[in-house]
């Protein structure tokens, strides 16, 4: 049966190595579980709710990508996309949760739509490589920034804005450690290093009594305080729509990266061209329209896929594989809320020393691309510069997004590019320029 759907003998592939790599895949990228909640929490959300989305929607969508597309790629809620979920769109424009998840929801649909037309190819060419690149490297420091500040290594100081907190604090040495296990675990290249890197921590946590055990296994929690929770009120707003657009605009990108990015290895390129497959993008985008029903924000297709790509994987089995173990997590509560729930260090304030190694390590992964910006040309680099920048002293990813966009169109009038550029990047600069001038 397997062999008949999935063609593995064409692929060059067997069911155990589908087996294998689906596994791996999953240890590889099952941090989101632990991360996801923690961060939506912060937001007003549920924890376990929140935790529920993520596994169910994450399975979801991997199974869709397996039956659909046949592509060993697993999906889940997106780093980076989360955190404009709470820091830029709840915490820094004011909107409720429930909005932003029916902007989550709409530009899932959006996708969806474009999936099914030419456009699709299109909008793919249209975003200058360097600006793009700029966006993962400005919301991967973003990352890395919240990471140092939910293991009490940067705190708020007045006069310098942020300074060094307590390093001799329990939080801080076990976050210290964790982020010294974790790079280890990355430099010898052992497989699931940010997994491992979570679980050595939560290992020292319970040792210095940080944290208190509750078992391992327990019924999983209910959906109930998240599903369907959408509020569509003040969608017809500029800033709605500048929210629906960055979100659309994060998972093409990010989708399409990802794609392009392990295809070589998964053998998908033939004759040296890879062309993505609809039904790849359709499964992309119909997990992110469900994880936004479930309660969680943008589920997209996982570099770390590549993982499981290197221990075998070549078909959508695989992806079935680490989507069934997603639905499995949820057993697990107990364990999980002990690694994301945080510790309380005071009435005001609460540290996550266990999770937060693995913010700041994924942030460093998510630099990567800045090898790819042209730093020599000007008109490139600086508008690079401002997306990265500004994204990390506004704290927000739409004001970068929004410099980046803005400053390079005014530079390509001045270096004879501005028709080449293409309208997109035109237009985009336009509407956020005027979200400024009567908005902000």
């Amino acid at each position: 049966m397997f062999e008949r759907y999935f063609k593995l003998s064409e692929h060059g592939s067997t069911l155990n190595r589908e087996l294998l790599g689906g596994m791996t895949t999953y240890l590889s990228m099952v941090y989101i579980v632990f991360v996801q909640p923690a961060v939506l929490s912060a937001a007003g959300m549920d924890f376990s709710a929140v935790l529920m989305a993520t596994c169910i929607g994450s399975a979801i969508a991997c199974i869709l990508m397996g039956l659909l597309a046949n592509y060993p790629i697993a999906l889940a809620p997106a780093m980076g996309h989360n955190f404009y979920f709470v820091y830029a769109v709840v915490l820094g424009m004011g909107v409720s949760w429930q909005q932003a998840l029916a902007a989550v929801f709409i530009a899932g649909i959006i996708f969806f739509i474009i999936s099914l037309t030419s456009i699709r190819h299109q909008i793919i060419n249209a975003i200058p490589k360097s600006l793009g690149n700029a966006i993962g490297c400005g919301i991967g420091l973003l990352i890395s920034l919240v990471g140092f500040e939910w293991g009490g290594i940067i705190v708020s100081k007045p006069g310098t804005y942020v300074g060094l907190g307590d390093l001799g604090s329990p939080p801080v040495l076990v976050t210290l450690a964790g982020l010294t296990l974790t790079a280890i675990f990355y430099v010898r290249k052992i497989a699931g290093a940010t997994m491992l890197g979570i679980m050595a921590t939560a290992i020292i946590a319970l040792t210095c009594g940080m944290v208190n055990f509750h078992g391992v296994f327990s019924a999983p929690p209910s959906l109930a305080p998240t599903f369907c929770h959408f509020d569509f009120s003040g969608f017809m707003s500029l800033e709605m729509v500048v929210i629906i657009a960055t979100f659309l605009f994060l998972d093409v990108f990010d989708t399409m990266g990802t794609m392009i990015g392990v295809a070589p290895a998964a053998g998908l390129v033939k004759n040296g061209k890879f062309e993505i497959k609809r039904n790849a993008l359709l499964a992309d985008a119909g997990g992110t329209v469900v994880g936004a029903m479930l309660g969680t924000s943008t589920i997209t297709s996982y570099v770390e896929s590549s993982t499981g790509i290197q221990a075998g994987a070549r078909t959508g089995l695989a992806a079935l594989v680490t989507g069934g173990l997603f639905l499995l997590t949820p057993l697990f509560y107990p364990l999980i809320q002990l690694i994301g729930g945080g510790v309380k260090v005071s009435d005001t304030l609460t540290l996550y020393p266990i999770t937060a190694p693995a913010l700041i390590i994924i942030g460093v992964m998510m630099m990567r691309g800045a090898k790819d910006i042209d730093w020599q040309a000007p008109a490139e680099a600086i508008p690079a510069f401002l997306t990265i920048i500004v994204m990390q002293l506004s704290v927000s990813i739409t004001d970068g997004i929004a410099f980046g966009f803005i400053s390079y169109s005014i530079l390509s009038l001045f270096n004879g590019k501005f028709r080449s550029t293409g309208p997109a990047i035109h237009i985009c600069a336009l509407v956020l320029l005027l979200r400024y001038i009567f908005f902000v």
